[in-house]
Protein backbone atom coordinates (compact mmCIF):
# COMPACT_ATOMS: atom_id res chain seq x y z
CA UNK A 1 0.00 0.00 0.00
CA UNK A 2 1.48 3.22 -0.58
CA UNK A 3 2.53 6.03 2.14
CA UNK A 4 -0.70 8.43 2.62
CA UNK A 5 -1.33 11.66 2.75
CA UNK A 6 -4.23 13.17 4.77
CA UNK A 7 -5.64 16.27 3.35
CA UNK A 8 -8.91 18.62 4.44
CA UNK A 9 -11.58 17.00 2.68
CA UNK A 10 -13.69 15.73 1.91
CA UNK A 11 -13.33 15.03 -1.76
CA UNK A 12 -13.75 18.61 -4.11
CA UNK A 13 -11.79 20.98 -1.48
CA UNK A 14 -9.44 23.81 -2.52
CA UNK A 15 -6.74 21.90 -0.14
CA UNK A 16 -7.48 18.57 -2.80
CA UNK A 17 -6.50 20.67 -5.40
CA UNK A 18 -3.32 22.28 -4.24
CA UNK A 19 -2.46 18.82 -2.95
CA UNK A 20 -2.60 17.57 -6.67
CA UNK A 21 -0.18 20.20 -8.03
CA UNK A 22 2.44 18.26 -5.45
CA UNK A 23 4.45 15.67 -7.92
CA UNK A 24 4.92 13.49 -5.15
CA UNK A 25 0.82 13.57 -4.86
CA UNK A 26 0.52 10.83 -7.44
CA UNK A 27 2.36 7.93 -5.27
CA UNK A 28 0.98 8.60 -2.41
CA UNK A 29 -3.08 7.68 -0.69
CA UNK A 30 -4.64 10.70 -0.72
CA UNK A 31 -6.85 10.67 2.77
CA UNK A 32 -9.61 13.26 3.14
CA UNK A 33 -10.43 14.13 6.65
CA UNK A 34 -13.23 15.80 8.48
CA UNK A 35 -10.57 18.69 9.73
CA UNK A 36 -7.40 20.51 9.71
CA UNK A 37 -7.12 18.87 13.55
CA UNK A 38 -8.19 15.37 12.47
CA UNK A 39 -5.68 15.21 9.50
CA UNK A 40 -2.72 16.69 11.87
CA UNK A 41 -3.83 13.43 14.26
CA UNK A 42 -3.26 11.52 11.26
CA UNK A 43 0.22 12.29 11.28
CA UNK A 44 1.03 12.24 14.80
CA UNK A 45 -0.32 9.22 15.35
CA UNK A 46 1.53 7.06 12.42
CA UNK A 47 -1.72 6.44 10.39
CA UNK A 48 -0.48 8.90 7.79
CA UNK A 49 3.32 10.11 6.19
CA UNK A 50 2.07 13.81 5.79
CA UNK A 51 -1.26 16.17 6.34
CA UNK A 52 -1.46 18.97 3.83
CA UNK A 53 -3.91 22.06 5.14
CA UNK A 54 -4.68 25.38 4.97
CA UNK A 55 -2.51 28.28 7.15
CA UNK A 56 -3.27 31.60 5.25
CA UNK A 57 -5.34 33.43 3.43
CA UNK A 58 -4.59 36.62 1.91
CA UNK A 59 -7.91 38.02 3.08
CA UNK A 60 -7.67 37.15 6.87
CA UNK A 61 -4.31 36.19 6.69
CA UNK A 62 -3.53 33.37 9.38
CA UNK A 63 -5.92 30.24 10.05
CA UNK A 64 -6.16 30.12 13.35
CA UNK A 65 -7.16 26.40 13.53
CA UNK A 66 -3.91 25.09 11.74
CA UNK A 67 -1.79 27.45 13.51
CA UNK A 68 -3.02 26.49 16.88
CA UNK A 69 -3.14 23.05 16.09
CA UNK A 70 0.70 23.42 14.97
CA UNK A 71 1.83 25.08 18.23
CA UNK A 72 0.14 22.70 20.61
CA UNK A 73 0.40 18.76 21.01
CA UNK A 74 3.14 16.67 19.95
CA UNK A 75 6.05 18.51 17.25
CA UNK A 76 5.24 18.51 13.52
CA UNK A 77 7.32 20.32 10.97
CA UNK A 78 6.25 21.99 7.83
CA UNK A 79 8.02 20.53 4.96
CA UNK A 80 6.89 22.44 2.04
CA UNK A 81 4.19 25.47 0.59
CA UNK A 82 1.83 25.88 -2.17
CA UNK A 83 0.01 28.76 -3.18
CA UNK A 84 -3.43 28.77 -4.72
CA UNK A 85 -5.51 31.46 -6.08
CA UNK A 86 -8.84 31.48 -4.86
CA UNK A 87 -12.07 32.02 -6.78
CA UNK A 88 -15.80 30.49 -5.76
CA UNK A 89 -18.82 29.52 -7.48
CA UNK A 90 -21.75 29.36 -5.83
CA UNK A 91 -23.17 25.39 -6.02
CA UNK A 92 -26.93 24.76 -5.99
CA UNK A 93 -29.12 21.98 -6.55
CA UNK A 94 -30.11 21.65 -10.50
CA UNK A 95 -32.70 23.89 -11.00
CA UNK A 96 -32.73 26.66 -8.01
CA UNK A 97 -32.54 29.92 -8.77
CA UNK A 98 -30.74 32.84 -6.85
CA UNK A 99 -34.13 34.40 -5.63
CA UNK A 100 -34.91 30.31 -4.39
CA UNK A 101 -32.09 30.96 -1.68
CA UNK A 102 -32.85 31.52 1.71
CA UNK A 103 -29.32 29.72 3.46
CA UNK A 104 -25.52 29.26 2.37
CA UNK A 105 -22.86 27.53 3.89
CA UNK A 106 -18.97 27.61 3.32
CA UNK A 107 -15.87 27.16 5.33
CA UNK A 108 -15.61 30.45 7.81
CA UNK A 109 -12.23 31.44 6.03
CA UNK A 110 -14.82 31.86 2.83
CA UNK A 111 -17.14 34.30 4.10
CA UNK A 112 -14.60 37.72 4.14
CA UNK A 113 -13.95 36.62 0.74
CA UNK A 114 -17.66 37.19 -0.70
CA UNK A 115 -18.90 39.18 1.72
CA UNK A 116 -19.61 42.02 -0.31
CA UNK A 117 -20.61 40.13 -3.26
CA UNK A 118 -23.18 38.33 -0.95
CA UNK A 119 -24.29 41.79 0.17
CA UNK A 120 -25.11 43.04 -3.17
CA UNK A 121 -26.56 39.75 -4.40
CA UNK A 122 -27.88 37.78 -1.24
CA UNK A 123 -28.37 40.31 0.93
CA UNK A 124 -31.11 38.19 3.86
CA UNK A 125 -29.33 35.07 3.23
CA UNK A 126 -28.62 33.09 5.87
CA UNK A 127 -25.15 31.90 6.55
CA UNK A 128 -23.94 28.54 7.91
CA UNK A 129 -20.57 27.41 8.59
CA UNK A 130 -19.20 24.28 7.31
CA UNK A 131 -16.19 22.32 8.21
CA UNK A 132 -14.57 22.72 4.34
CA UNK A 133 -16.10 24.52 1.19
CA UNK A 134 -16.58 20.78 -0.33
CA UNK A 135 -18.63 19.68 2.94
CA UNK A 136 -20.77 22.82 2.62
CA UNK A 137 -21.21 21.37 -1.08
CA UNK A 138 -22.08 18.19 0.63
CA UNK A 139 -24.47 19.58 2.75
CA UNK A 140 -26.47 20.99 -0.36
CA UNK A 141 -26.45 18.07 -2.04
CA UNK A 142 -28.30 16.32 1.03
CA UNK A 143 -31.07 19.05 0.93
CA UNK A 144 -29.53 20.58 4.38
CA UNK A 145 -28.51 24.17 2.47
CA UNK A 146 -29.72 26.22 -0.35
CA UNK A 147 -26.34 26.75 -1.49
CA UNK A 148 -22.53 26.71 -0.91
CA UNK A 149 -19.87 28.58 -2.08
CA UNK A 150 -17.01 26.34 -3.21
CA UNK A 151 -14.48 25.48 -6.13
CA UNK A 152 -16.49 24.89 -9.52
CA UNK A 153 -14.63 21.89 -9.61
CA UNK A 154 -16.80 20.40 -6.40
CA UNK A 155 -20.32 21.05 -8.52
CA UNK A 156 -20.02 17.69 -10.63
CA UNK A 157 -18.43 15.40 -7.53
CA UNK A 158 -21.73 16.51 -5.79
CA UNK A 159 -24.31 16.71 -8.10
CA UNK A 160 -24.63 20.16 -8.39
CA UNK A 161 -24.61 23.50 -10.58
CA UNK A 162 -22.49 26.69 -10.29
CA UNK A 163 -25.18 29.29 -10.40
CA UNK A 164 -22.36 31.91 -10.27
CA UNK A 165 -18.82 31.90 -10.84
CA UNK A 166 -15.72 33.38 -10.57
CA UNK A 167 -17.07 35.00 -6.87
CA UNK A 168 -14.46 37.11 -4.87
CA UNK A 169 -14.33 40.77 -2.98
CA UNK A 170 -10.53 40.95 -3.53
CA UNK A 171 -8.61 40.27 -6.92
CA UNK A 172 -5.73 37.84 -7.02
CA UNK A 173 -6.46 36.22 -3.25
CA UNK A 174 -4.55 33.64 -2.68
CA UNK A 175 -4.72 30.75 0.07
CA UNK A 176 -1.31 29.27 1.44
CA UNK A 177 -1.14 25.64 2.12
CA UNK A 178 1.51 23.30 4.16
CA UNK A 179 2.62 19.78 4.34
CA UNK A 180 3.33 18.82 7.69
CA UNK A 181 5.26 15.61 8.94
CA UNK A 182 7.37 14.53 12.02
CA UNK A 183 10.41 16.17 12.76
CA UNK A 184 13.60 16.00 11.08
CA UNK A 185 16.37 17.34 9.73
CA UNK A 186 14.84 20.51 7.22
CA UNK A 187 16.39 20.54 3.65
CA UNK A 188 19.06 22.20 2.45
CA UNK A 189 18.63 25.80 2.12
CA UNK A 190 17.48 26.85 -1.63
CA UNK A 191 18.45 30.87 -0.78
CA UNK A 192 14.89 31.67 -1.34
CA UNK A 193 13.59 29.93 2.07
CA UNK A 194 10.83 30.70 4.77
CA UNK A 195 11.28 29.71 8.63
CA UNK A 196 8.56 29.26 10.97
CA UNK A 197 7.77 29.25 14.68
CA UNK A 198 5.55 30.15 17.78
CA UNK A 199 7.05 31.70 20.95
CA UNK A 200 6.17 32.21 24.21
CA UNK A 201 6.64 35.36 25.61
CA UNK A 202 8.30 34.81 29.92
CA UNK A 203 6.06 38.02 31.00
CA UNK A 204 3.48 40.85 29.84
CA UNK A 205 5.46 43.92 30.01
CA UNK A 206 5.84 47.40 28.25
CA UNK A 207 8.01 46.73 25.13
CA UNK A 208 7.61 42.95 25.74
CA UNK A 209 6.94 42.09 21.80
CA UNK A 210 9.40 44.72 20.83
CA UNK A 211 12.14 43.06 22.21
CA UNK A 212 11.07 39.75 20.88
CA UNK A 213 11.05 41.48 17.47
CA UNK A 214 14.12 42.69 18.02
CA UNK A 215 16.28 39.74 17.67
CA UNK A 216 15.09 39.38 14.16
CA UNK A 217 15.30 42.63 13.23
CA UNK A 218 18.70 43.44 14.93
CA UNK A 219 20.32 40.58 12.38
CA UNK A 220 18.51 41.65 9.35
CA UNK A 221 15.81 39.01 9.33
CA UNK A 222 12.18 39.77 8.16
CA UNK A 223 9.33 38.73 8.80
CA UNK A 224 6.98 37.17 6.61
CA UNK A 225 4.21 36.58 9.02
CA UNK A 226 3.31 37.52 12.59
CA UNK A 227 -0.20 36.61 14.31
CA UNK A 228 -0.92 36.65 18.06
CA UNK A 229 -2.85 33.44 19.40
CA UNK A 230 -4.56 33.25 22.54
CA UNK A 231 -2.62 30.77 25.07
CA UNK A 232 -5.94 29.67 27.47
CA UNK A 233 -4.04 30.55 30.40
CA UNK A 234 -6.31 33.53 30.53
CA UNK A 235 -6.53 37.48 29.49
CA UNK A 236 -3.31 38.78 28.17
CA UNK A 237 -1.38 35.63 27.87
CA UNK A 238 -0.78 34.83 23.92
CA UNK A 239 2.06 33.68 22.25
CA UNK A 240 3.11 34.61 18.45
CA UNK A 241 3.15 32.57 15.19
CA UNK A 242 5.86 33.79 13.04
CA UNK A 243 7.24 33.46 9.64
CA UNK A 244 10.74 34.64 8.73
CA UNK A 245 12.59 35.10 5.41
CA UNK A 246 15.69 33.04 5.34
CA UNK A 247 16.95 29.45 6.60
CA UNK A 248 17.88 27.84 10.21
CA UNK A 249 21.07 27.37 8.75
CA UNK A 250 21.37 30.71 7.71
CA UNK A 251 23.54 32.65 10.34
CA UNK A 252 21.40 35.68 11.04
CA UNK A 253 18.08 33.35 11.29
CA UNK A 254 19.87 30.91 13.66
CA UNK A 255 21.05 33.78 15.94
CA UNK A 256 17.79 35.15 15.99
CA UNK A 257 16.43 31.77 17.08
CA UNK A 258 19.24 30.99 19.46
CA UNK A 259 18.42 34.63 21.11
CA UNK A 260 14.58 33.97 21.37
CA UNK A 261 15.30 30.67 23.27
CA UNK A 262 17.12 32.33 25.82
CA UNK A 263 14.67 35.01 26.29
CA UNK A 264 11.35 32.99 25.53
CA UNK A 265 9.98 30.52 28.24
CA UNK A 266 9.09 28.30 25.34
CA UNK A 267 9.68 28.40 21.06
CA UNK A 268 8.62 25.84 19.00
CA UNK A 269 10.28 25.61 15.71
CA UNK A 270 8.08 24.84 12.87
CA UNK A 271 10.18 23.75 10.29
CA UNK A 272 12.65 25.86 7.26
CA UNK A 273 11.10 25.11 3.69
CA UNK A 274 11.58 27.08 0.25
CA UNK A 275 9.06 29.68 -0.85
CA UNK A 276 6.68 28.79 -2.90
CA UNK A 277 6.45 32.17 -4.84
CA UNK A 278 10.25 32.88 -4.95
CA UNK A 279 12.75 31.50 -7.43
CA UNK A 280 15.95 31.08 -5.74
CA UNK A 281 17.16 32.67 -8.66
CA UNK A 282 15.47 35.93 -8.19
CA UNK A 283 15.79 35.85 -3.88
CA UNK A 284 16.60 39.26 -2.97
CA UNK A 285 20.36 39.23 -1.00
CA UNK A 286 21.27 39.48 2.33
CA UNK A 287 21.14 43.15 3.78
CA UNK A 288 24.70 44.19 4.48
CA UNK A 289 25.98 42.83 7.18
CA UNK A 290 23.98 40.13 7.79
CA UNK A 291 25.47 37.54 5.27
CA UNK A 292 26.44 34.02 6.45
CA UNK A 293 30.23 35.64 5.43
CA UNK A 294 29.88 38.74 7.42
CA UNK A 295 28.52 36.45 10.22
CA UNK A 296 31.80 34.32 9.78
CA UNK A 297 33.89 37.10 9.43
CA UNK A 298 32.54 38.75 12.87
CA UNK A 299 33.30 35.40 14.51
CA UNK A 300 36.94 35.49 13.48
CA UNK A 301 37.72 39.10 14.56
CA UNK A 302 36.36 38.02 17.39
CA UNK A 303 38.28 34.62 18.14
CA UNK A 304 41.59 36.84 17.64
CA UNK A 305 40.65 39.54 19.44
CA UNK A 306 40.40 36.72 22.66
CA UNK A 307 43.49 35.66 21.62
CA UNK A 308 45.31 38.72 21.22
CA UNK A 309 46.01 38.49 18.01
CA UNK A 310 44.37 41.78 16.54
Amino acid sequence: MPASYAYLGPEGTFTEVALRTLPESATRQLVPMVSVPAALDAVRAGEAEAAFVPIENSVEGGITTTIDQLAVGEPLMIYREVLLSITFALLVRPGTKLSDIKTVSAHPAAQPQVRNWMKANLPDVVWESAASNADGARLVQEGRYDAAFAGEFAAARYGLEALETEIHDAENAQTRFVLVGRPARPAAPTGADKTSVVIWQRDDHPGALLELLQEFAVRGVNLMLLQSRPTGEGIGNYCFAIDAEGHISDRRVAEALMGLKRVCPKVRFLGSYPQADVDPKDARAPRAGTSDGEFAAASDWLARCQDGRF
